[in-house]
């Protein structure tokens, strides 16, 4: 039995998402910047793309700019951001995916702005007084708080720290890419500056994003070469894999309640099936229902030999999921994300990660293999 519980790092393409792209593969070849016909053809299918996605969200199609992918959305609302608002001071969490921290370091080695992070308890979650703290005490700071942790699923207050920020007149970027197409984001209420999305991560193409830039603020590119997205990404547009993402948003906004149902229940009996199978399992993170993304279950087992064969012998298993432990020391490569939290780096973890196409069958098949790895290696 093949089973795929990495739907973190990526999910499977939707045969819906693929039949739209392979339409627009055979028929529409035009270049979008071109003026004649065939050119006309690929741009109103990008139109309609964007209008689609700011429909879903709730904004105009003039704030939503496609993008190579979440990590290039990351980049261009902070280091724009940061830049063309003279910006000297950022705040951001230690838990933050590495599109974001690599870029603020890298911002903070080069003298532009100094780095705060705010403080986070031990399943993850933000200290919202210290946050507060922090733009109290640093005038118009630039905050970067995830919605959803990528490798523990704590939820963060997005609509709280919108508040703060506006409150101290901070700029708010919001990376999204694990919550976009789980959870229904209205951008009009929303007080972001930036929101980010990557397709691949709700069941559309990989190598396509966007970035969603509220009209009250302005940005100069972080790609120059053309007049593409309106002046603001040189480059010739991906037309499959924006229509693939329209249309994989747009499915996942009409499926999603029965979607969170199926998968919240196939999360709460995998966890209990662990609880009863194996003595002294922890999980990283939240794992109440309404404080954490359900989609992710990052699972903390009890110590034994060869825990660094743990992700080898499930893929032996024919399970497919990620994980690691947090750092014992600085030259560790492990999870700065479990290291963040305080989790111990004696004790293997496992993020399993899941989807619509999920089964209640692979849930039993994967516990039943992580207890006999258990049991071996105690």
């Amino acid at each position: 039995m093949r089973v795929y519980l990495d739907n973190a790092a990526t999910t499977p393409l939707d045969p819906e998402v693929m039949k739209e792209m392979f339409k627009v593969m055979e028929n529409t070849y035009g270049n979008p910047s071109s003026i004649h016909s065939h050119g006309r053809e690929a741009r109103t299918l990008i139109e309609r793309s964007r209008k689609t996605v700011a429909n879903l969200l709730g904004t105009s199609p003039s704030e939503i700019f496609f993008t190579s992918s979440g990590t290039e959305a990351d980049n261009m609302a902070i280091r724009c951001g940061i830049v063309d608002h003279n910006i000297k001071h950022a705040i951001t969490s230690r838990i933050e995916h590495h599109a974001v921290i690599h870029t603020f370091e890298a911002l903070e080695k080069t003298g532009v702005i100094k780095l705060s992070f705010v403080n986070l308890d031990s399943k993850g979650n933000i200290d919202y007084e210290h946050l507060e703290t922090l733009l109290k005490d640093n005038e118009r700071s630039f905050v970067s708080i995830m919605h959803a942790n990528n490798e523990i699923g704590t939820l963060s207050d997005i609509e709280r720290i919108g508040d703060l920020c506006e409150t101290y007149n901070a700029i708010y970027h919001c990376d999204t890419v694990q919550t976009m197409g789980h959870y229904k984001h209205d951008l009009s209420k929303l007080k972001a500056h930036f929101v980010v999305c990557s397709a691949h991560k709700l069941h559309g193409p990989k190598g396509v994003g966007f970035l969603h830039i509220n009209h009250r603020i302005k940005i100069k590119p972080l790609i120059y070469g053309g007049a593409q997205e309106r002046n603001m990404r040189g480059g010739t547009e991906n037309i499959y894999g924006i229509v693939g993402l329209a249309k994989a948003l747009d499915m996942a906004y009409a499926e999603m309640e029965q979607h969170q149902q199926h998968i919240q229940g196939l999360k709460t009996y995998m966890i209990d099936q662990l609880k009863e199978s194996i003595t002294g399992i922890e999980f990283n993170g939240e794992i109440d229902p309404d404080k954490s993304l359900y989609t992710v279950l990052n699972v903390s087992f009890p110590e034994m030999e060869m825990a660094d064969m743990l992700l080898f012998n499930l893929d032996i298993a024919g399970i497919s999921a990620s994980g690691g432990s947090a750092c014992s020391s600085g030259s560790d490569i492990g999870s700065h994300v479990l290291t963040a939290i305080g989790a111990s780096p004696s004790r293997p973890s496992v993020r399993f990660s899941f989807s619509k196409n999920t089964t209640k069958e692979e849930i039993d098949y994967t516990v039943a293999k992580v207890r006999e790895l258990c049991l071996v290696s105690a």
